[in-house]
């Protein structure tokens, strides 16, 4: 059977066939049709013997909890392709005790250099690639131990550009997800996770990267954009849930193989895309979108004004409504921030209010400004616009005056304006 959605692939023996649209190094109209056994694998050895590459991708692997099956099932999907001579990929990984015994049932936290096996290991069951360090025991629900892993990850495998992706459990801005007592890179040995101040702090210590992608649920907040907009240019994540599976890796190693040289945009649209494709077909549910970043400070500068605009307009009442009608997801308390302010337009009475809000629609909209690519299968799909936000129905959490969004903007006002009685 094959279907056919934006990204389709067809393994059959060794033959791969990929059909692609939206990157800019590829033509949309051509089939690309390429041998697995024809992708250069990396001879260098890896690290700093083999000098710098085109992209390092950098996979946070926070299986330390109820996903640890999913982490080796993404361990053994990256390994279809693996490094290459122009692309390395490294991953530090945790387990525990309790959840997947396979592979060794090894315990603790061990970074690999992610080698292809796919001749040796054609059911991808067993890790077969090189563990460059084995750390024991370490707390990855702790930011330092994610800006240690990345300082080394550029170091030892040195590249022009860098994407790291955080792979663990997200609650959005939540320092404790409400849904399923998480943050992002939840570690249930020892209890702690990574908060949205902590992001921030991440991209600062850590150094640039090109791409931040969260294979994780409810990330791609304004709130989290905001925080993270100095060290990051592109931002790839979901407003709603994911599934265990989370990301393919496979979709998106192999046309960022076939295409090195391509740009952080390209290959944010492509994380987008693969992640939309592979769980649109396995799961019906899927949102995805990928963030310019260097637009996040125009976006909290009309999120200012909107809410601004909305204290001053003696129209409670109607933006009440206007917050309990707009999409949300697993969390209720987030809402799709266009979506918001198309519903605030639409009720809106106050001239400065509607045009504070129009205006901050327009700017979700245009794809030449901050959310570049967005797909979803939330139906109706203009509903789910790619940037949620917070905006609680009872009271606001102690912990957001914490986001650097709440400390430099009316939007932690606004807030506590719209849910006093």
């Amino acid at each position: 059977m094959k279907i056919i959605i934006s990204t389709v692939l067809i393994i059959s023996g060794l033959g791969l066939s990929l059909c692609a649209q939206d990157f800019g190094e590829f033509n949309s109209n051509e089939e690309l049709s390429l041998p697995v056994p024809e992708m250069e694998a990396d001879k260098s050895g890896g690290g700093d013997r083999g000098g710098e590459k085109e992209w390092t991708m950098m996979v946070f692997m926070n299986a330390k909890n109820n996903l640890e099956k999913y982490g080796v099932a993404d361990m053994n999907e990256m390994e279809r392709i693996g490094s290459t001579s122009r692309l390395n990929v490294v991953v530090e990984m945790g387990r525990m005790a309790g959840y997947d015994s396979s592979n060794g049932d090894w315990k603790g936290v061990k970074r690999f250099y992610v080698e292809r096996d796919l001749l040796k290991d054609p059911l991808g069951r067993t890790i077969n690639s090189r563990v460059v360090q084995d750390l024991g025991s370490r707390n990855m629900g702790d930011y330092r131990e994610v800006i240690n892993f990345v300082k080394w990850a550029k170091e030892k495998y040195p590249a022009k550009k860098y994407i790291l992706v955080l792979w663990n459990h997200g609650g959005g801005w939540t320092r404790d997800n409400p849904v399923a007592d998480k943050g992002i890179s939840y570690d249930e040995e020892t209890g702690n996770n990574i908060d949205t101040p902590q992001l921030g702090k991440i991209v600062a210590e850590a150094g640039k990267l090109d791409v931040l992608a969260s294979d994780a649920c409810l990330m791609q907040m304004a709130e989290i954009a905001y925080e993270v907009k100095d060290g990051v240019d592109f931002m790839v994540g979901s407003e709603e849930t994911e599934p265990g599976a989370g990301y393919s890796y496979y979709k998106i190693l192999f046309p960022l193989v076939m295409s090195p040289s391509m740009t952080p945009e390209t290959l944010s649209r492509l994380v987008v895309l693969a992640y939309w494709d592979s769980n649109v077909i396995g799961f019906g549910v899927a949102t995805h979108s990928s963030l310019k970043m260097s637009q996040a400070g125009t976006l909290a500068q009309k999120m200012d004004a909107l809410a601004r605009a909305a204290m001053a307009s003696g129209e409670k009442e109607k933006i009440k409504t206007a917050r309990n009608e707009a999409q949300s997801y697993a969390i209720d308390d987030n809402k799709d921030l266009k979506h918001f302010a198309d519903l605030v337009r639409a009720k809106a009475g106050n001239p400065a209010l509607k045009t504070a809000a129009a205006d901050l629609s327009s700017f979700l909209g245009d794809k030449t400004r901050l959310v570049i690519d967005n797909k979803t299968s939330i139906l109706p799909s203009s509903n789910s616009n790619g940037v949620a936000v917070y905006l609680p129905g009872a009271f606001v959490d102690g912990d957001y005056a914490q986001v650097k969004l709440a400390k430099e903007t009316q939007w932690d006002e606004f807030l506590k304006w719209l849910v006093k009685k």
